[in-house]
């Protein structure tokens, strides 16, 4: 390829980018992206669904709640990503994952809860054919009586696992599957409950359903 028609090829590249930014900062383009925000809150409500079902034969699973920032109702702010971050362009909320507490009356069994995870995760399409990754699903794990912070449900398939730096971390590994993260601290305000959803409650019943709490209305035909 001579540099005269490289020079064309980065021509009509930069024309191409610049013209989708234009799409993309048109009221149309907005709604779209707004849309697909949204549609992330509820693929990730969906499948905390299915893993509290999934949980809810488990006899070491005591109650589970959703915390984080898909419990909360979306807000709008302006985003990391372009074009709308360098047009201060507000959006809803970019949840990056799912994240739930679990309350465990013991962890002999934390491997059987991973894969319980994965598989609800991986049983879950949207009408756009969109899923949730295992392991975009971060559990953080409390002693049921005390809520006492434990660590968080390892996603790795082996304890420990070869080659993972992650499995170096002092004390991640001294329960099977119970991972602790380098630097990490638990904040008990995450399960307080202005900030956190309870979906399932063995000790009286209770469950609640993550997909029925509300969210703003958008077209979402895109």
């Amino acid at each position: 390829m001579t540099d005269e028609w490289r020079e064309l090829d980065y021509t009509d590249y930069d024309e191409a980018l610049r013209f989708e930014e234009q799409q993309a900062l048109t009221r149309s383009g907005i709604d779209k992206q707004n849309s697909i925000l949204l549609r992330r809150y509820r693929n990730f409500r969906t499948v905390a669904d299915l893993l509290v079902e999934a949980w809810r034969s488990h006899p070491d699973v005591a109650a589970v709640s959703l915390v984080g920032s898909v419990a909360r109702a979306p807000w709008k702010e302006v985003p990391r990503f372009q074009p709308y971050r360098r047009e201060r362009i507000e959006l809803w909320h970019e949840c990056g994952d799912l994240d739930l507490a679990a309350w465990l009356s013991g962890t002999e069994d934390l491997d059987g809860l991973r894969k319980a995870k994965n598989r609800a995760a991986s049983s879950f399409r949207d009408e756009f054919g969109g899923g949730v990754a295992g392991h975009q699903v971060e559990v953080f794990l409390l002693q049921s009586k005390t809520s006492k912070y434990l660590g968080r449900l390892c996603e790795f398939s082996r304890c420990p696992k070869p080659g993972k730096i992650e499995c170096l971390v002092p004390g991640c590994g001294s329960t099977a599957f119970l991972r602790k993260v380098q630097g990490f601290r638990w904040r008990r305000e995450t399960i307080a409950e202005d900030r956190s959803v309870r979906l399932f409650d063995r000790s009286n019943g209770f469950v609640r359903r993550a997909s029925a709490l509300p969210l703003p209305q958008q077209n979402d035909e895109f």
